[in-house]
């Protein structure tokens, strides 16, 4: 089992920058792929990048590339979101999650173990 638990969300003006932790614990390893999705009220949820742990080699939604950036540090076993350059449309509740193969996935139901997400709420 993976227990993931997220953190770092808030209110943020639009411009704003906001950086998202992701806290792993149990059975995780190199072997894993790190995934961000977010879900705005109403609507489905959305992949927005991920990391591949044992080489840090990641990938983005288009709506997010050159915006966020994702990071790992093994030694906390916790992965991050750098949130910068803001937008309304950015508020979601975001989530982590993790699957135990090496390589990409924007599907959601790919990822065997997901954290509760926390809030982020972009003002104009």
């Amino acid at each position: 089992q993976v227990q993931l638990v997220e953190s770092g969300g808030g209110l943020v003006q639009a411009g704003g920058s906001l950086r998202l932790s992701c806290a792993a614990s149990g059975r995780t390893g190199s072997s894993y792929t790190m995934g961000w999705f977010r879900q705005a009220p109403g609507k489905e949820r959305e992949f927005v990048g991920s990391i591949i742990w044992s080489d840090g080699r990641t990938y983005y939604a288009s709506s997010v590339k050159g915006r966020f950036t994702i990071s790992r540090d093994n030694a906390k076993n916790t992965v991050y979101l750098q949130m910068n350059s803001v937008k309304p449309e950015d508020t979601a509740i975001y989530c982590c999650a993790a699957r135990p193969y090496v390589g990409f996935s924007s599907t959601p139901r790919n990822y065997n173990y997901w954290g509760q997400g926390t809030q982020v709420t972009v003002s104009s």
